[in-house]
């Protein structure tokens, strides 16, 4: 396969010539560098690479050249390669400009010129893009395979787990692929889904997610009985507790029952998060983090699940569901949240068949030129709608309340009443799912008006509520009605019956000393990324304060 291209277009041609000159010295090796001095000629250059069906991985476009600018050419790729990464080339005076294109036309990034020295302001910018473009980047394929119906629940789950964990994988669909077919023959004993043939290894039946990761080589078992700090939960709030605690000296590992990024890692966009204009995925933030916390040495076990917490003195113990246990002098609370589950009779026995919970983006392709349901009114919701619209025919938005703004961020309400194919529906919900095989269809009801109609449906996606992961910590740690865990101040004198210091517990600080929670799953957190990124990094600083008072 040819090498993945880097496009650049411009019509000034000593600009053209300078930045492809600083490309190829730093990206020539790995990557074709590619020039064009007009958009006209970009867009057909881009043709005769996607007829001959070769990756581009970025297009750097100047924003003011004649007949088509660089942000009509930069909305041709999104089109025609939709995971190439696209840059603008723009002068100070139409930053305005650039940003604008960010919003409208989902542009990665914008790039001013003069841009030397190119170390410090051209290449950090395009490696950062080259990075996330490789993440996802599929080439050639002669890896792991999943043979299956594509409405099977275990393979919706095992395709969400390996992409969450940034495992490449390929599809075969039993009832539309031959080789798939074939496999399947092989196969001994009855029909069962998921088949994963495995590269240049067996063939696992039905395994569970546990089974997958060993033979994928993902970490479940820890290397040591102790550590500084145990963490609990990778989300954003748990991976910058690692990254800053790890950072800071202390033998720290990460416990994940999934896959890290937590429901965070699920978003299709994040677009409020400080430092990144163009916004990032859930599944990018989580791989940059991961990536950071392996750095400073973090160790993390995913998938494990904990299924236990004792306190003797000084130590934390942790019980696992494979029977093994850790034990640590500082526990960090960080599991986050679950979605709640739709109350809609039919909607639990299709889950995984049409009704799914989160993002949900590897079903994105099967969702084409069909009509795909979003319940919800949160960003995550509004996220999910807008990226959904470039897959399916219609996203219709169904909304309990009278309004959008109640609880979505205003940037997402416009843009959702800006997009042509998204419909939204106040006052709705689902009372009721049908099918067999597969989600049919549903009962839409109109809360306001008191009537409700069947509509055929083959796609819901739910982000409804959130439940804490908690129930393992009953009796030993205060938890609020909900099951979410209490700190700090939220601590009232029954919580600290048996508290052995003279001082308060710290902010963060739940109900027994050296364990700490943050994010979602502390009692009345604000549900947004930075926020739990702030508390994982600040609690490491009351850790600190803890151990010196040992």
């Amino acid at each position: 396969m040819e090498r993945p291209a880097l496009l650049v277009v411009d019509d000034d041609p000593e600009v053209l010539r300078a930045v492809t000159r600083d490309l190829r010295k730093r990206y020539g090796q790995d990557y074709r560098v590619l020039r064009a001095g007009a958009g006209a000629e970009g867009v057909q250059a881009l043709e005769e690479m996607k007829q001959r069906d070769e990756p581009i991985a970025l297009v750097l476009s100047d924003q003011r050249m004649p007949q088509m600018d660089g942000v009509a050419l930069l909305a041709f790729v999104r089109e025609r390669f939709p995971r190439a990464k696209r840059a603008l080339l723009t002068a100070y005076a139409d930053t305005t400009a650039a940003i604008a294109a960010i919003n409208r036309s989902q542009i990665d990034y914008y790039l001013l010129k003069p841009w030397d020295p190119p170390e410090e302001r051209l290449y950090p910018v395009i490696d950062d893009l080259l990075e996330d473009w490789q993440a996802a980047f599929r080439p050639g394929y002669a890896g792991l395979r999943i043979v299956s119906d594509r409405w099977s629940a275990p393979t919706h789950h095992l395709k969400e787990f390996l992409s969450r964990n940034h495992v490449p994988y390929e599809f075969l669909d039993v009832e539309a692929s031959e080789e798939a077919k074939e496999i399947v023959a092989r196969v001994e004993g009855e029909r069962r889904f998921p088949v994963v043939v495995l590269p240049g290894g067996p063939t696992l039946v039905a395994p569970t997610l546990a089974e997958v990761a060993e033979k994928i080589g993902l970490k479940s078992r820890a290397e040591a009985p102790f550590y500084d700090l145990a963490i609990v939960g990778a989300g954003p709030a748990g991976l910058a507790a690692a990254v800053y605690g790890a950072s800071e000296g202390l033998r720290t590992i990460l416990v994940e029952r999934e896959a890290p990024g937590g429901q965070a890692g699920t978003s299709s966009r994040i677009e409020n998060y400080l430092g990144f204009p163009s916004g990032l995925s859930g599944a990018d933030l989580a791989r940059r983090a991961v990536t950071q916390a392996k750095r400073f040495g973090v160790e993390i076990l995913s998938p494990q699940d904990v299924t236990g917490l004792r306190v003797e003195g000084p130590y934390r113990h942790l019980s696992f569901a494979d029977g093994t246990t850790i034990a640590c002098h500082v526990l960090m609370l960080g599991m986050g949240v679950s979605w709640k589950l739709l109350p809609a009779p039919g909607a639990e026995a299709l889950t995984g068949r049409g009704v799914f919970y989160g993002a949900a983006m590897t079903e994105a392709m099967s969702c084409k030129d069909d009509d795909v349901y979003v319940v919800g009114a949160g960003n995550s919701a509004g996220q999910a709608a807008i990226y959904f619209s470039q897959y399916a025919r219609r996203v219709v938005m169904l909304v309990r309340g009278e309004s959008l703004e109640a609880k979505m961020s205003q940037y997402l309400v416009d843009r959702l009443r800006a997009t042509p194919n998204v419909e939204l529906r106040l006052n709705a919900e689902i009372t009721a799912c049908r099918g067999s095989e597969h989600l049919e269809g549903i009962t839409l009801a109109d809360r306001k008006a008191g009537t409700s109609e069947d509509v055929p449906a083959r796609f819901v996606f739910v982000f409804i509520g959130a439940a804490p992961r908690t129930d393992w910590l009953k009796g030993t740690v205060a938890l609020d009605r909900q099951g979410f865990v209490l700190t700090g101040p939220d601590l009232g004198p029954d919580d600290l019956a048996g508290w052995p210091f003279e001082r308060p517990p710290y902010l963060l600080e739940a109900s027994v000393p050296g364990i700490f929670a943050a994010g979602d799953v502390r009692h009345e957190s604000v549900k947004r990324v930075a926020s739990a990124v702030g508390e994982g990094s600040v609690a490491v600083h009351f850790m600190h304060r803890y151990r010196a008072s040992l």
